[in-house]
């Protein structure tokens, strides 16, 4: 059984693309999300010939997940810059790799701890935070120009007001636009639902797993949420589904249940 939109991402267990790519045909999945956090998927690690022979052999293509640590707001102008020009050069790798989907994470950066409150140093000096989000849009719309690319924003561990605005800015742009974690969402209350739901016509990707409490990552099936509403969700907005798992037993759990719900 093939299932359509669904991926897999680059698991701990899999150390090698082949690996990776033969496991997701296996299991009749469309694509894999390389994670630039490992280092074989760093841009120096990616061999274009070689990954889009993968791709062809095992009749899969890609997206990428852009490392978490990326912060393009950080005051220090080297690192900003070195994260920027990152993003410039996987967008050049996206485009000769046919990536649709980037996934990237808006950063909170440093907080102070105050005796009654956390302050967000992106907060205190918002002014010059979100005008370099606005710089970091414009260098995105540019180097995208005319392909058909998407930077997704993920929501994570519950958007602060300051993440919200910039977020907004760059929705602006049609080059951006919004992952949906639905695990992340669910481990902190169902907060971000509603800032989801007000952009929903900017979703394009979700990352789906099961979760418990505030223990995410599970197979579907194996917790406690609503998997079948998200998957509407993203069968209304045409999005393709990241499988979340962080285990190979977990994704084929997954897999299966899949088959189950769509019998």
């Amino acid at each position: 059984m093939h299932l359509n939109n669904f991926g897999m991402p680059t698991l701990i267990e899999t150390s090698e693309i082949e690996e990776c790519a033969k496991l997701c045909a296996e299991l009749g999945l469309d694509f894999i999300e390389l994670n630039m956090n490992m280092p074989q998927y760093q841009l120096n690690k990616i061999d274009v010939d070689y990954f889009k022979s993968i791709a062809d052999k095992y009749g899969i293509y890609y997206t990428i997940h852009l490392d978490e640590n990326l912060n393009v707001s950080d005051f220090n102008p080297y690192v900003a810059q070195a994260y920027s020009k990152t993003v410039a050069d996987t967008i050049k790798i996206a485009k000769q790799l046919g990536v649709r989907v980037v996934n990237m994470h808006v950063a909170r950066g440093v907080y102070f701890t105050l005796p009654d409150r956390k302050v967000y140093l992106f907060s205190k000096y918002k002014e010059q935070f979100l005008k370099s989000i606005v710089s970091f849009r414009n260098m995105c719309e540019t180097a995208i120009a005319d392909a058909d690319i998407k930077i997704c924003i993920e929501n994570c561990d519950g958007y602060e007001d300051f993440q919200r605005e910039a977020v907004e800015l760059l929705l602006e742009c049609k080059a951006f636009a919004l992952t949906f974690d639905v695990g992340h969402n669910h481990g902190i209350g169902g907060t971000d639902e509603e800032f989801i739901t007000k952009h929903k016509d900017c979703l394009c990707h979700i990352h789906l797993h099961d979760a418990k409490g505030k223990k995410n990552h599970l197979a579907l099936g194996t917790g406690e949420m609503d998997i079948e509403k998200y998957i509407s969700l993203a069968n209304e907005h045409n999005c393709r589904v990241v499988l979340e798992t962080k285990t190979i037993d977990g994704l084929k759990q997954s897999v299966e249940w899949l088959k189950g719900y769509t019998k």
